[in-house]
This record gives C-alpha cells, structure tokens and sequence, in this order.
C-alpha cells in the first residue's frame, strides 16, 4: 500500500512543494552555471529507473567541457568548476531532479539511478535495485555515499528496496540533511567524482 499508492502521492506533493520554494535558488543557480558552463548550466543524461525503463535525468552541470589536444575531455578534477564544485558539495545539483520526480520517473527516496552502461554489470541480486524508482537521495547515500565500495552501496540499495516504508524514508530524509550539513561522503579519497563500477567479481 505504502510503495504502490502513498509513496507517490507524497513524492509529488513534496516535489512540487519544494519546487516552488526552491525556485529562487534554481534562478540563481541557473545563471551563475550559466555563465560558468559557457550557457549550460544543465546536465541530461540517460539513466536507467524503475525495472531498468530509460529516462533522461537532469542536475545542474558542475563540470565544464573542456577538452586536450586530441578532442578528448579532461578528466573530471580539471573540469570540476570552483562554482560546481561548491554546489555538488552541498547537494545542489540535485535540485533540478525534483522535475524527474514530479514526471513519476524518479522518487524522492530511492536507490540512486547509475549509468546505462552498467546494467549488464549487475549480479542478479544487485539488479535488485530497479525493483523501485530510484531516488535523488538514498540509503546507500546516508551510509557512505561515494565513500564506501560499489558492493556495498548495492547491498545497501537492495535492503531499502526489501524494507521500503514510510518510516525508512523518513530516516533517509533526516540522515540526508545531516550528510548536507556535514558535507560528507561526497567522494572517494583522491578524485573528484566516484570510481567508474566494473563489475563484481564474486557473484554471490
């Protein structure tokens, strides 16, 4: 009853509501990237949601496009923006994501939606992860982020799909604020954003 029918009722009406007190700041971020990102102040990209269905996902662009001597972009660090860096620390770029929710493609609580190109990645249980809508915060967020290993955010992706209920998001919500405020476990030691998932070798 809670995932299929209440879950996301308030999932739109929290979106919407955080829309239209957030719009100011969205104004503001717009145009600061805006002028950063050389008129791009949004990133699309494909990301797989629920049952693994395909939907472009929008955050505010923290890195630029710059590119070396052979057409190639830089790596993340040399593109990470001063601006971007600021507002992927605090969680802003997530903001414009609060659209995917109110389109129903993402929740606001939820597995994160990774790359396309892991799908083929996934053990069978990992693959787990899909059996809800992903989320712009998580229970893998809140307990490690992008600092603990690929396995264990899976593991942790699959029991809030297997707990999921209103009191698990509740927590998630609350711990997400404390992790904002602490800016903490935004990413692995030495790089700007996590290491690329490869697979898991031990199919367990």
């Amino acid at each position: 009853m809670y995932a299929k029918v209440i879950k996301p009722l308030m999932d739109f009406i929290v979106a919407l509501v955080a829309v239209l007190l957030l719009s100011p700041v969205f104004l503001v971020l717009l145009v600061i990237l805006a002028i950063v990102n050389d008129g791009k102040p949004l990133f699309f990209q494909q990301r797989p949601g629920k049952n693994g269905r395909v939907f472009s996902i929008v955050k505010f662009k923290t890195m630029n496009d710059k590119k070396d001597s052979q057409g190639n972009l830089l790596p993340d660090e040399q593109r990470m923006t001063k601006a971007g860096s600021f507002i992927r620390k605090t969680s802003l770029d997530e903001i414009p994501q609060l659209l995917n929710v109110l389109k129903g493609d993402m929740s606001i609580v939820g597995p994160r939606p990774l790359l396309v190109k892991y799908l083929p990645l996934y053990t069978e249980r990992q693959a787990r992860r899909h059996e809800v809508r992903p989320g712009i915060t998580g229970w893998a967020q809140v307990n490690g982020r992008n600092a603990i290993s690929w396995e264990q955010k899976f593991e942790l992706d699959v029991y809030y799909v297997d707990h999921i209920s209103l009191g698990l998001d509740i927590k998630t919500l609350y711990l997400t604020v404390l992790k904002v405020i602490k800016r903490s476990d935004i990413n692995t030691d030495g790089v700007a954003t996590t290491i690329p998932f490869t697979g898991t070798k031990n199919d367990n």
